[in-house]
């Protein structure tokens, strides 16, 4: 019998780095990254039994630095990219990386629980994305659906798609683009569009979002002031190929259509101080996650934008001609938009928030003081949706 009560799991390690292992579609499992200057950083495995509502976690060292970004392989379960700090030369460089996970991480751990946390196994590198000639590294973004073997980083102002050879032990730079500009410029965080080929990405920098075409690697498109301060985090819905959304440090979550970028489609205001992450759900675009500094994970019905605003399958070019062309629609106001829940079981920071790759209705949330929550979209709406 599944419950809609929270279940909570603390790390006693700092961290802000959380994502859903993308290619594993059966088990509910999330990779988690710590923050830590005093002891060797850690990945925790964590995997959700949803049955029995209990979580069980491996634990990999991660001796590198502390992590501020983690992202899994689409097409291989045990590969990951960091984005992690290191101390060389008593400056601070961020670096990123390609690992491996051990081939038997789980082999062992369940029946003695502690064993993993107290001689944990080490990840294996892979290889380095590093090019100290393009400075710090913020994020890796693997390709979507894709076979794992192309990644972006963005590092600085820089923007490098590599290629992966060699089951992934060699990276090669096979293009780069810069944001050109007058002062500092950096790339604070990016999305790979599933759309298209996969051949766009947006990135956003202070208060901007662009648009790229990996092919050319030239601009497409660019929303200057996309936020009044930082944007922080950027997805695109899965189901609407130019639908996109933002969140930053003016609190407010945004929906855009990136070929009018004028003004925003939707604006959201729930928030009370920065918002970390936005996420829409991998089946159901109208679900939205968004976490924030007020400590709080927001969970919003942003029906009227998504690919069922009338409560059924309406698709992009139906909804961009207007409403002259679907009958049955007619004179029908799509249905409202609304905050579902808010989620208010963390005490610090939420950095992240993400969907399960294995089930549709569960996310799991990470606010700083290593405290991970996972949830599930209330039942009431869960067969509202599917019924």
């Amino acid at each position: 019998m599944e419950d809609d009560a929270p279940v909570i799991y603390g790390l006693e390690f700092q961290a802000r780095a959380l994502t859903s292992q993308t290619a594993e579609t059966d088990a509910i499992r999330f990779l988690v990254g710590t923050q830590s200057l005093k002891f060797d950083n850690q990945i925790h495995i964590i995997d959700f039994d949803d049955e029995n509502n209990i979580i069980n976690k491996n634990v990999l060292l991660h001796q590198a630095g502390e992590i501020w970004h983690i992202g899994a392989s689409p097409a291989d379960k045990a590969v990951l990219t960091t984005c992690y700090n290191k101390t060389s030369d008593s400056r601070v460089v961020s670096c990123a990386a390609v690992w491996r996970m051990p081939c038997d991480w789980e082999t062992g751990s369940h029946e003695s629980p502690d064993d993993s946390a107290h001689n944990p196994q080490t990840l294996e590198l892979l290889c380095h994305l590093d090019n100290s000639a393009h400075g710090n590294a913020a994020c890796v973004l693997w390709e979507p659906m894709g076979d794992g073997k192309r990644v972006i980083s963005l590092a600085d102002n820089h923007a490098l798609l590599w290629d992966l050879q060699e089951s992934s032990t060699q990276a090669t730079v096979s293009s780069t683009t810069t944001l050109e500009g007058k002062g500092q410029l950096k790339f604070t965080s990016g999305k790979w569009s599933p759309h298209h080929n996969c051949s766009q990405l947006a990135t956003a920098n202070d208060t901007a979002i662009r648009g790229w075409d990996l092919r050319t690697m030239s601009q497409i498109y660019c929303i200057e002031n996309a936020h009044g301060q930082l944007v922080r985090d950027l997805d695109f819905n899965p189901n609407r190929q130019y639908y996109l959304a933002s969140c930053g440090d003016d609190c407010k979550v945004k929906f855009w259509d990136v070929r009018n970028v004028q003004e925003p489609v939707k604006t959201l205001e729930e928030h009370s101080h920065w918002v970390w992450s936005v996420r829409y759900n991998h089946s159901h675009d109208q679900l939205v996650l968004t976490a924030s500094s007020d400590s709080r994970l927001i969970l919003s019905n942003m029906v009227s934008i998504s690919s069922e605003p009338f409560g059924h399958l309406v698709d992009d070019e139906e909804l961009s001609e207007g409403e002259d062309n679907h009958q049955e629609d007619k004179g029908k106001e799509p249905l409202a938009d609304s905050v579902v829940s808010t989620y208010e079981e963390h005490e610090d920071s939420v950095y992240a928030a993400e969907w399960s790759s294995a089930d549709p209705w569960l996310f799991a949330s990470l606010s700083y003081d290593g405290r991970l929550v996972i949830n599930r979209v209330p039942r009431a709406l869960k067969y509202r949706i599917l019924l």
